[in-house]
């Protein structure tokens, strides 16, 4: 793996806590536009990552501010501004000084989207935004909000033409916002009887370990008797059961006849008195 020195620089930054981060980025000097310019073109054209590090440094404050938006979503403040941080670089990099826009507002879009991807990927166990429409419609949704229960009717429709999708997709949306992933064992606090974890309904009752460590126990033991009982036979009812039924190619009862000179009804006689042999053996031995 490749270590950028641009992300040691940022990584390396004095922290002993969270506020002690944030105090420290916003004691980083804010850039003139000029000097912005400067060390954009010193980066874009010599790969001058002393130049790269003073861009991102000196806009690590506004990933905190922008960061600080998103701290509804239940995630740490810390992850927010880690990820807010990668779009930053990714924004350094593809920065164009020529294009006369402040890096500031070209870095907005990247570090949004690190920070959007990071949220739903970490909302809920099962992503709950996939397309782009989704996406838009999760965050926007959550912004618009007024209150904690459910829109009524004329917010549904509202909404839906204010952020130019269907009400049925602004009223899913709504679904997925107010539905929780539900614990795997149940609240520690819930009784047997009133517990309706998924493990309740999802064991699979198809497989006992026990029964199969005794079923092959069981097997195992008879596979031995078995063996022991065939060598108590004589050779010609051994070496018929074998090529009658161990064999991968069987044999026919006219092929052993021809082999021991005999007829082929004495054969299948010779192999069934072999069979009960056996069978008395084995249950001698259980």
């Amino acid at each position: 793996m490749t270590i950028n020195p641009l992300q040691l620089r940022v990584a390396s930054l004095p922290i002993g806590s969270l506020d002690a981060y944030i105090h420290r980025v916003n004691g980083f000097p804010l850039l003139t536009a000029q000097e912005e310019h400067d060390l954009a073109t010193r980066f874009r054209q010599h790969e001058d990552l002393d130049a790269a590090g003073q861009l991102v440094t000196s806009h690590l404050r506004f990933v905190v501010k922008v960061a600080q938006g998103y701290l509804g979503y239940g995630l740490s403040l810390a992850d927010l501004i880690q990820e807010g941080n990668v779009g930053l670089m990714k924004a350094v990099k593809r920065f164009d000084p020529t294009i006369g826009v402040r890096l500031v507002s070209f870095a907005i879009h990247w570090i949004k989207a690190e920070i959007h991807e990071f949220i739903l990927k970490n909302w809920r166990i099962v992503k709950i935004a996939t397309t782009k429409a989704q996406r838009k419609l999760f965050f926007n949704l959550r912004k618009m909000k007024s209150r904690l229960n459910w829109l009524n009717k004329k917010e549904v429709n509202e909404m839906a033409q204010t952020l130019n999708v269907e009400p049925k997709m602004v009223l899913e949306m709504e679904k997925r916002l107010h539905d929780s992933d539900a614990a795997f064992d149940g609240s520690l606090t819930e009784d047997d009887e009133s517990s309706f974890a998924p493990k309740e309904y999802l064991k699979d009752y198809s497989f006992n370990p026990e029964d199969q460590v005794t079923k092959m126990d069981w097997q195992e033991v008879n596979k031995e008797r078995l063996y022991g009982a065939f060598e108590q036979l004589d050779d010609r009812s051994k070496y018929i059961l074998q090529a009658r039924w161990l064999n991968d190619q069987k044999e026919t009862l006219q092929t052993l006849s021809d082999k021991f000179s005999i007829s082929a009804e004495r054969v299948r006689q010779i192999e069934e008195k072999a069979l009960k042999r056996l069978r008395a053996l084995m249950k001698a031995e259980g």
